[in-house]
């Protein structure tokens, strides 16, 4: 695996900077980050917090994610991808009913399957996007953004694709103001009590020349 690369700093002198990959040592801080955003989701699969953070950041796939570290090198964002099939979050079936155990793992396991969303040829998919309650509103996100799809331009990549909940508007905007539309939306009714949302919508952007060079769709 190729070590992360921290990228050239992007906005403002004393911003967040972002990091390609996951920094060694950092991946409590990122499991952490991931579970505060997704833990509702991710909990009845991977529950208790505790365990569900432990798991995250032992399976952490560090060459599919860029995070953004503030001045003191702590994580206040994270942004994962799946390309070509490996995604930021790793652990196999095998690593689930070894930490859960035969009888808890099965069950967990036909719900992480839910959440499993294979890249087609040519496509970068997201894998979850998140920013620190103190840092929220100050352009980190819109930062990461820029970032995946410079990969995925790097990668030959025609396209980025996303899936948001339908509880998480402001997530929504924000894709949207950076170019993402809504192709199709699945009600899911199912699993609002278990999981809290009711609707996923798949959204779809394209990968254009100016993301080689971390500039805006146009």
């Amino acid at each position: 695996m190729d070590a992360p690369q921290k990228t050239a700093d992007r906005g403002d002198r004393g911003a967040p900077r972002l990091y390609r990959g996951i920094p060694e040592g950092a991946e409590q801080q990122v499991a952490a980050l991931y579970w505060e955003a997704f833990g509702r989701k991710l909990g009845s699969a991977l529950g208790p917090p505790g365990k569900g953070r432990a798991f995250l950041a032992s399976h952490l796939h560090h060459d599919r994610g860029i995070t953004a570290l503030d001045g003191g090198g702590r994580v206040v964002g994270v942004a994962g991808y799946d390309l070509a099939g490996r995604a930021l979050n790793g652990g196999s079936a095998r690593d689930v009913l070894s930490g859960y155990g035969p009888l808890r793992g099965l069950p967990r396991l036909a719900l992480l399957a839910l959440f499993t969303r294979k890249p087609a040829a040519g496509e970068l998919v997201m894998d979850g996007i998140c920013v620190s309650a103190a840092h929220r509103g100050t352009g980190i996100g819109a930062l990461l953004l820029r970032e995946i799809a410079a990969v995925g331009a790097e990668n030959a990549c025609s396209r980025i694709r996303l899936d948001v909940i339908d509880v998480n508007p402001r997530a929504k905007a924000l894709y949207e103001r950076h170019g993402f539309s809504a192709v199709r939306t699945r009600q899911t009714p199912f699993l609002r009590t278990l999981m809290g949302f009711g609707a996923v919508t798949t959204m779809h952007r394209a990968v254009t020349p100016d993301d080689l060079r971390g500039g805006s769709p146009r």
